[in-house]
């Protein structure tokens, strides 16, 4: 299986463009205070779910997914932030929820196979 292939990294890479294109029409200071720590924790999601994947040991894939999840709940106390300081309207938060919400379970169950066949790293 290639990364690629994985529904969750895809779902991660997706949020992460999205909230770019949210995040890039926000004047400076809101860029520079919320934008940055959104965009790495969002970033991040999927950088780690690759690093994990490049990993030839389960126990390090396993790992790397428990930090892409600590980012996944990262980028959601900060769209709750942008949404607080109405940077992004409540439709549009209650949508970024729900799909960071979709990936969360994802990720948990994909980090619940890592190991149990001989087809994982």
């Amino acid at each position: 299986m290639k990364l690629e292939e994985l529904q969750v990294y895809q779902l991660s890479m997706d949020i992460a463009e999205r909230l770019w294109n949210i995040v890039i029409e926000w004047d400076y200071f809101a860029k520079n205070v919320v934008g940055k720590q959104l965009m790495k924790a969002a970033d991040s999601v999927a950088a780690n779910l690759s690093e994990g994947f490049g990993r030839y040991f389960y126990k390090e894939n396993k790992q790397f997914c428990y930090y892409s999840r600590g980012s996944l709940f990262e980028t959601k106390t900060w769209v709750r932030k942008a949404n607080n300081r109405k940077l992004i309207d409540e439709k549009t938060y209650l949508e970024i929820i729900n799909e960071l919400d979709t990936i969360g379970v994802k990720l948990n169950n994909y980090i619940n196979t890592i190991g149990k066949t001989q087809n994982n790293k």
